[in-house]
């Protein structure tokens, strides 16, 4: 049986259809999660998606922080379930405090939205165990605040650990150490601004470098399984 993994919409995603098609695509079995429930619907690991939750008013993902959903992510998370957020997905992670440091207007206050080279840091997260370290991918993004920042201590333990998963190449917004995605220390949990779920299908993109995000969580998944 394909493992059930959840996507949380909250008003103002834009990107959980394309998240749950992603899913689907890659073997798994998409389900779809309702920020007002409190039900993760027994799904083995949820997706926060992209787009503007909440309409990014007061500070992008703060409202949906406190959605009653987010109490059984945040729980189940830091029981080991694997949590990925994409872009205001990421934006809704470091606001619930799952993950390090915060995203700030994009340098030059341009909105960014094109194809974009990231190197492989680490693939000793859920998300990324089919990957290999130093790899170069192609990924699509579109965003207005994906600029990483963190305390000098925060950034320096994040280095340290082994935290940061995901490095641009050619800087698109100014993020601190060119960082693109991180995790937590479990490595259960990453949060990144590209958007994979754009780059799994040939019929819209050249590159299907996202599915192997997908692909790395079911195959966590199922070993899981086997292991149990």
């Amino acid at each position: 049986m394909a493992p059930r993994i959840g996507v949380v919409t909250f008003p103002g995603s834009l990107d959980d259809q394309d998240a749950l098609r992603a899913v689907r695509l890659c073997g798994g079995e998409p389900v779809s999660l309702w920020h007002a429930s409190d039900e993760l619907r027994d799904v083995a690991a949820v997706i926060l998606p992209g787009g503007f939750s909440y309409g990014d008013y007061l500070r992008c993902g703060a409202i949906s922080r406190f959605a009653p959903i987010m109490s059984e992510v945040i729980s189940a998370a830091n029981r080991g379930m694997p949590v990925l957020g994409i872009c205001n997905g990421f934006q809704v992670l470091c606001e619930s405090h799952l993950l390090p440091g915060a995203l700030m207007r994009n340098e030059g206050m341009r909105f960014v939205c094109r194809t974009q080279q990231l190197r492989v840091e680490s693939n000793d997260t859920v998300w990324t165990c089919d990957f290999a370290p130093g790899e170069l991918i192609d990924i699509a993004i579109k965003h207005g605040e994906g600029n990483f920042r963190a305390d000098p201590d925060t950034l320096t333990r994040l280095e340290a650990e082994g935290q940061v998963v995901f490095r641009y190449i050619g800087n698109p917004n100014g993020s601190l150490n060119d960082i693109a995605g991180i995790t937590n220390e479990r490595g259960n949990v990453v949060g990144l601004m590209p958007h994979p779920e754009h780059n799994v299908d040939p019929l819209v993109a050249d590159s299907l470098d996202g599915r192997m995000f997908f692909q790395s969580v079911l195959t966590f998944l199922q070993a899981t399984q086997v292991a149990g």
